[in-house]
């Protein structure tokens, strides 16, 4: 745990803080800021949109400029963002309001890279802790994010919330003031280094068996997390307050990052696939507890094995991932998974409020479960191939 590892985690901490206050009230901002209920998680679903757009130019970006300069690029984008958010609401504009959640999304395309920043800076040996190190700073998150909403959404008499996104451009403001002081790679690839390894086609890259599965179990556990999650605000707020809110998804963020203290010594005792399946299992108990009620209770235990399942999905496909390329072809494979990934929790976000609105909440869980299948098979059909292979190696095959 170097001082670069700690910066790292802090700022995770952050931006998961604001993420955390983003998924508690900005559905709530748009039902009251929009004409149609329906659009109320759209907010959420266009900050989604724009990490998605923003992935794979920030991470061109690093590789040009390094990864503490696009970090600090992104963190000025992100308050310029909370300053939108916060004088939408203000004057009670919605379409405003999306602008500033959209600039807060293309932060997080450059801050999404911090967990592979991580791997930059230790041996090779050390990579899925370093990982699980810089997610684990989520854990503040869990704690401050939900608890900042609900302390500050009354703060400002008849302007319910404005308080919230001016503690969102302070924490933004806080982000550049640490990250300043990271002592990264001045960039991602050393061209100098790598010129004698030609890197392959990205085509070629992609089509590998475990980039493949690391991006599928990426992307669908994402969506999967990001459907229910971003449903679960109003799914609650007809029958439970916003402390209640508060209360299942903060411990929802408590289950997203706390496992990454050990997760990463998972992986290397267990290996990275059973982890992963234990992942997608606990995404499934999740779905099954939804089922079964809509108590408080049903709610924080669902919401809490969905938050662990995303973590032993999320840290395990990364870890996979850094197995595929060289050094010469990061930057286009992590674009490459970055937008696949969050180009599924978009529409996982545009569909979240569409299906809450019109279908309700149990239409919600069971139109994940598919998604989960098909982790699954993802993971069997991985293991199944690389036993195969192994098999045909002690025949003398291969």
């Amino acid at each position: 745990m170097n001082k670069n590892i700690w910066l790292l985690a802090s700022g995770q901490a952050l931006m998961m803080t604001n993420n955390a206050l983003l998924v508690t009230t900005s559905a709530l901002v748009g039902v009251i800021l929009a004409d149609q209920p329906s659009l109320a998680t759209l907010p959420l679903a266009l900050q989604f949109l724009s990490t998605m757009l923003a992935s794979i130019p920030a991470a061109l970006l690093m590789d040009r400029l390094g990864r503490r300069a696009g970090f600090l690029i992104g963190s000025v984008i992100g308050l310029l963002g909370g300053i939108l958010a916060t004088a939408a609401i203000f004057q009670s504009n919605f379409w405003l309001f999306c602008g500033g959640t959209m600039l807060i999304g293309m932060f997080n395309g450059f801050g999404n890279y911090y967990r592979f920043a991580a791997v930059d800076v230790v041996s090779a040996t050390l990579k899925s802790r370093a990982i699980s190190y810089v997610m684990a700073g989520g854990v503040v998150a869990a704690i401050m994010g939900p608890n900042i909403a609900n302390w500050t959404h009354n703060t400002i008499n008849s302007v319910e919330f404005a308080g919230s996104y001016m503690v969102v451009c302070l924490l933004y403001v806080l982000t550049f003031i640490l990250l300043s002081f990271t002592d990264l790679p001045r960039r991602i690839v050393n061209h100098s280094e790598s010129e004698a390894a030609q890197p392959r086609p990205l085509a070629d890259i992609i089509k590998q068996p475990v980039f493949v599965v690391a991006v599928i179990c990426g992307m669908l556990g994402y969506a999967v997390m990001s459907l229910v999650m971003t449903a679960t605000p109003l799914a609650m707020s007809h029958h439970h307050s916003l402390g209640d809110t508060a209360f299942v998804i903060q411990w929802h963020v408590l289950g997203m990052f706390a496992p990454s203290f050990v997760t990463g010594n998972l992986i290397s005792r267990y290996g990275v696939q059973h982890i992963m399946l234990a992942g997608a299992a606990l995404l499934l108990i999740a779905v099954l507890i939804n089922l079964l009620g809509i108590s408080v209770w049903h709610y924080w235990f669902a919401l809490l094995a969905l938050g662990i399942g995303w973590n032993f999905l999320f840290i395990g496909a990364t870890d996979l991932l850094t197995y595929t390329y060289t050094d010469s072809e990061k930057a286009r494979a992590q674009a490459f998974n970055d937008f696949s990934v969050f180009g599924a929790v978009t529409l996982a976000a545009l569909t979240a409020g569409y299906l809450q609105h019109n279908f309700g909440w149990q239409t919600v869980n069971l139109g994940v479960l598919p998604l989960i299948a098909i982790i699954l098979l993802a993971l069997v059909w991985l293991k199944v191939k690389q036993m195969n292979q192994i098999g045909r190696i002690e025949l003398g095959e291969g």
